[in-house]
Order: C-alpha cells, then structure tokens, then sequence
C-alpha cells in the first residue's frame, strides 16, 4: 500500500490510509475512522473514543497484562507502551493488511518483551486464554459495522473467563447499531450485571466496562480523590470521565 497525501486516498481491497495536515488515518471499508495518528505526536490518543477506553486505569491502576482484541492503527497500544512501559501488551489482529499497515505508516513497534502483535482470530484466541488478562481493549469492527463473532453472548462470556479477578473488559460499541440494546444485554448476562459506560460524542461511540467481580462502584469512589493527578500523569481527562460514567442501570437513554 503507498500513502497518498492531501484528499486522496490509498485503497487496498477496502483498507485506505490517508494524510492530511500533519494527521495520518486508517479507514477500514468505509469513510468511518478506525485511527488516527499526529504525525508530531504518534503515541497520543487523538480519537476521543480511545481516551475513553484508558478509563480503565480508575479501576485497575496498575495492570500487568493487557489484552487488545483489534489492532487497527495501534493507538491504544502505543499509548499504553508510552506511559506504562512495564505492562506487557498483546494485540490480536485477524487481517494481516492491518498489521502491516500499522507497523508501515503508524509507527507501531516491532515485538519485544513488553509487546506482541499476533495475527489471530480474537474470537477463538481469547477462548484459549483463560486467567490471562487484567484488562481486555476490544475494538473490533469491519466496513464500519460491529464483528458479529466479537459480539456474541459466547464471546463475551469467554472474555469474563480470560480475566482475573478485578479484571475489566473495555468493548468499544457503535451506539447507533441496530444491535446495541442487544450487545449491551448480552455483556450485562455475561458479566451479572456488573457493567458500566461512558458515551462519547453523542452516543458516536459507546464505552462499555464489564467488570469479573463485584465491587467497582466502590472502587470507582476509592479512586475519586486520585483523579487530579492521574489525569495530570497521562494527559486524560479521568475526572469527566468518573463525571460521565453511568451504571447498566441507566442505560435507558441509550436505547431512545
């Protein structure tokens, strides 16, 4: 794939990356933005929905293992080797167009110990993975629409089982999928109701953490006072995001 510059676009079989005043950015079969990347600045999270996801770090401050499910341009893994260089990272990604894209204009770095990328089928990998994980990213969607097989109710139930315990999922849901009322059911089965979201852009992007274990509105509220200085450690805004978080209970405005 060559790298077109400026409104042009470089397409191979629907995976298109463009440039254009200092952002680079990965499409994936339609005109929706899978990621995007600061030339001047490659391992900031630019995409609001990305920020979001680190919301993770009010429950789980100091993970050891991170599971992404869906590479796309690698900002979420970039930024976390940035600012966490001791957590190790896995990045699962099924289409090697991808992978190679990422690691050729989105400076996604070469394995080590701390970070791999494996190409895989997420669906099946995370079954084989039991216990392994204190955080699963999964960001998994195809031309624009959600993958079907990264949304199932088996699916998210063998995520819950590659967690250990006070681990959190972090799912990535388009909210205006016909779907949604129904993928947020199925992670609110899943994991006994211990579910929580942010929306982000006006339901653009609904951020769903599934916790393994009871107990996060408590350590939602230990973590309050912390917030200041962890926003000012990673450059998030963890404070709005402690502000905009809701329960599964109130999902209700959601669904309208």
């Amino acid at each position: 794939m060559r790298l077109k510059f400026g409104k042009r676009r470089a397409s191979d079989d629907g995976l298109e990356v463009t440039e254009e005043r200092g952002m680079r950015v990965l499409h994936l079969g339609s005109r929706a933005i899978q990621s995007a990347m600061r030339l001047t600045r490659p391992w900031d999270l630019e995409l609001a929905y990305t920020r979001a996801m680190m919301g993770f770090l009010m429950f789980k401050p100091v993970p050891q293992d991170v599971l992404m499910i869906g590479l796309g341009g690698g900002s979420l893994a970039k930024f976390i080797r940035k600012q966490r260089p001791q957590t190790r990272v896995t990045a699962v990604e099924i289409d090697p167009r991808v992978i190679a894209a990422a690691r050729s204009h989105f400076e996604v770095p070469p394995d080590d110990d701390t970070f791999s990328v494996i190409e895989a089928d997420g669906a099946l990998y995370v079954r084989q993975q039991p216990a392994s994980a204190d955080v699963i990213l999964l960001d998994g969607f195809d031309a624009g629409n959600q993958v079907e097989a990264l949304a199932t109710q088996t699916f998210y139930a063998a995520c819950r089982r590659a967690l250990r315990p006070g681990g959190v999922l972090v799912v990535n849901l388009w909210g205006h999928d016909g779907q949604f009322a129904e993928y947020f059911a199925r992670l609110t089965r899943a994991f006994d109701g211990e579910v929580g979201w942010i929306s982000v852009q006006n339901k653009t992007n609904v951020i769903v953490f599934a916790f393994a274990e009871p107990g996060a509105p408590g350590r939602l509220e230990a973590a309050r006072p912390g917030l200041a200085d962890l926003s000012k450690r990673y450059g998030l805004d963890f404070r709005g995001f402690a502000r905009d978080f809701q329960w599964a209970e109130g999902i209700a405005p959601l669904l309208k």
